[in-house]
């Protein structure tokens, strides 16, 4: 039987990051998560893990817009967990706005916890990772619309699109030492219950439906696992096809109506 590996996984209360954690737990690994202020949500997620699949999960709450916190969830983890095997840099925040209104405390929210918070970690896992010669997994969840740009994300879309360009170099630095760096690019994920906005929006993704946080969790299990040993460098784009040619754009900057207008 293969030893068990540990797996950070950030912003895991809820939503992609809980998916991710729940389909690493089905891979065999254990888990460290980390959430902002959902301490129920965690907590459920870490029992689920218990009691669907026997995995032992800590949960760490902190705030990840301060420096100081990914220095602290790296200490935490190791008191708990000898080694870190997968550090899944998934924590963020969506804030579409016209670049005209957008204010210096929103714009630095997003740098700090879109793009900082995971080269902080990145810097203080690929450390402990290269002392303790773990050929490990670094993966970052990143934006469709990092690649296409929408109007009303040239903040949030620019820092997604920056991540994905980091991970080639960082991919490039620790491939010597057995690491392996990746991205996911989730495209128009549901994270709450269906509507019918939900509906129609699915109905014009190629794919004939949104994603779910399971399809974003098996892809970021696939990119950790062994069965991706070769695969570095990368970022996978999930999205059922939806930034491909025909997908229509829309100026509309309603939040219910980021991916395009529907008529």
């Amino acid at each position: 039987m293969k030893p068990s590996r540990t797996a950070i996984v950030t912003g895991a209360s809820t939503g992609i990051g809980r998916g991710i954690a729940l389909k690493l737990a089905a891979g065999g690994c254990d888990l460290f998560i980390s959430h902002l202020n959902e301490p129920e949500q965690a907590e459920e997620v870490a029992r689920e893990i218990d009691r669907i699949h026997s995995r032992r999960c800590v949960v760490f709450q902190g705030d990840l817009c301060l420096a100081e916190t990914a220095e602290q969830l790296v200490e935490r983890a190791l008191e708990h967990f000898t080694v870190i095997d997968v550090l899944v840099n998934n924590a963020g925040i969506t804030r579409m706005g016209k670049m005209t209104e957008f204010t210096r405390e929103t714009i630095d929210q997003l740098y700090q916890l879109n793009y900082r918070a995971p080269m902080l970690l990145t810097g203080l896992v690929a450390n402990h990772m290269i002392r303790k010669q773990v050929k490990g997994s670094i993966l970052y969840t990143t934006s469709s619309r990092g690649t296409r740009a929408y109007p009303a994300d040239a903040i949030y879309g620019g820092l997604k699109g920056a991540l994905d360009r980091s991970v080639q170099s960082i991919a490039l630095e620790l491939a010597p030492y057995g690491i392996r760096v990746n991205a996911i690019a989730p495209g128009a994920i549901r994270v709450r219950p269906a509507t019918g906005h939900h509906e129609k929006l699915g109905s014009r993704i190629p794919l004939g439906r949104m994603g779910l946080p399971s399809d974003i969790g098996s892809a970021a299990a696939f990119l950790c696992s062994d069965e991706a040993s070769y695969i570095t460098g990368i970022t996978l784009r999930v999205d059922g096809g939806l930034i491909l040619p025909g997908m229509p754009e829309s100026l509309n900057v309603d939040p219910d109506n980021i991916w395009g207008k529907i008529n």
